[in-house]
């Protein structure tokens, strides 16, 4: 047993935020009380108390946008090391991307993902690729992919040009009753991906990529979900006019869904001049103006999501300058105190909001059972200290890779216990 004592319990779901001790028994909850004394719960020496006095005791964070690179580029990282840089950020479900090689688009792959899972501290699931090869000119076998165990379909990294064949592919979703999660931009009006274009672009005459290349998109399958009926979701939204769109697109009745990083509300493009590489990612930084219209669309409900879009890359890639590098950032290990230093801190949302976007509204897109602490629910929690600061450091990182803009950056929301399915996942 583990008795969690004198904790401050935040969960979403139950609209708790008060002092509260937990007993858990198992992979389960056993009791949810003011005090719970060790004794008459009947615990022995073999057992653990967490003082969490001081702390925060919430659901686990859902991280439902991470890559995990398995199968195909393990150098980056892998199911294992994902599950652990998820575990030392908190969080305790994740929802592992299909770009990989080969992709998510067959069962055995797909089973090759969750036996590998099955091994892990944590719940890894797996999003299986709506096209075949990622192609994005023929559908997969979506409803073969739902029975293996596929939690969503997504061919993110890579747009779907073919309205045709999104439709479709939303028609099947909505049948099975399943998300479609979608990368929205246009290669049209991307000159080069990673960078917004702007004056930061034009300044290192880089070319860019234009916030219509993202805008234009999420019209379009705003009006197609809206069409069929689908439940979609916008991936990683970076424009202003985007989260105005999302707001539109849900006044008509669109089941659509939005999600932000914690890159996309905390810098701008201007990152790039001082982090180069380590600030490029799809779709890009982009303007002051565009980051605080995230923050509105986080605030209003626009923005129902926060996910890391977790994205590791060697260092030797990283190293290649800013027009031959990959484009994107890790994230699982930094979101929580990213969360809490941009959000929570300045006023814009509270604690308990920030768990809802990071916890319950991601397992809720998912058709998963929202995680909340309540006697009979399986132990999935996370324990940190909500203004304790940490500094981000490239040698403690769990995961394989540390290409981040937020090295040396000191945030708040250390973690200090992950507890997965009863387990202790991660001890600081």
């Amino acid at each position: 047993m583990i008795l969690i004592k004198n904790g401050r319990l935040v969960d979403p779901v139950r609209g708790i935020d008060a002092c509260m001790d937990i007993l858990i028994d198992g992979e389960k909850i056993k009791e949810v009380s003011c005090f719970i004394e060790p004794e008459e719960a009947g615990m022995g020496p073999e057992d653990r108390i967490i003082d969490a006095k001081g702390l925060v005791v919430a659901p686990g964070l859902c991280d439902t946008h991470v890559h995990f690179r398995d199968p195909g580029l393990t150098y980056k990282e892998d199911i294992y090391t994902g599950a652990k840089a998820a575990a030392r950020g908190g969080f305790t479900t994740v929802v592992c991307m299909a770009n990989t090689k080969p992709s998510v688009d067959n069962v055995e792959t797909l089973e090759y993902v969750k036996n590998k899972a099955s091994e892990t501290d944590i719940h890894v699931l797996q999003a299986a690729s709506i096209t075949k090869g990622l192609s994005g000119k023929e559908l997969t076998d979506m409803e073969e992919l739902a029975k293996a165990g596929a939690i969503g379909f997504t061919d993110d990294g890579i747009p779907i040009l073919d309205e045709g064949l999104l439709r479709q592919a939303m028609v099947k979703a909505a049948e099975l009753d399943m998300p479609i999660s979608l990368h929205e931009e246009d290669p049209l009006f991307i000159k080069k991906a990673g960078v917004n274009m702007g004056k930061i672009s034009e300044k290192l005459e880089y070319g860019g990529a234009s916030a219509t290349a993202e805008d234009i998109m999420v019209a379009r399958d705003g009006m197609i979900a809206l069409d069929t009926g689908a439940t979609v979701c916008i991936q990683h939204i970076s424009s202003g006019r985007s989260v105005e769109l999302v707001r539109l697109m849900k006044k008509f009745g669109a089941d659509l869904w939005a999600e932000a990083t914690p890159h996309h509300f905390t810098l701008t493009e201007d990152a790039v001049l001082k982090y180069g590489a380590n600030a490029r990612m799809n779709p890009p930084l982009r303007t002051e103006a565009d980051r605080q219209a995230i923050i509105e669309g986080i605030k209003d409900g626009t923005i129902d999501c926060i996910v890391t879009d977790h994205a590791p890359h060697s260092k030797e890639e990283k190293e290649k300058g800013l027009a031959q590098a990959p484009s994107g950032i890790t994230g699982l290990e930094t979101s929580l105190g990213l969360g809490i230093k941009s959000l929570v801190q300045p006023g814009h949302i509270s604690l308990l909001k920030l768990m809802k976007l990071m916890s319950e509204n991601p397992t809720r897109l998912y058709r998963m059972i929202p995680v909340s602490i309540a006697a009979g629910n399986v132990a999935d929690i996370v324990i940190f200290g909500e203004n304790e600061l940490w500094r981000v450091r490239e040698e403690d990182f769990a995961s394989k890779a540390s290409n981040t803009p937020f090295i040396g950056w000191e945030l708040p929301g250390k973690v200090h216990f992950t507890i997965a399915a009863g387990k202790i996942a991660y001890e600081a």
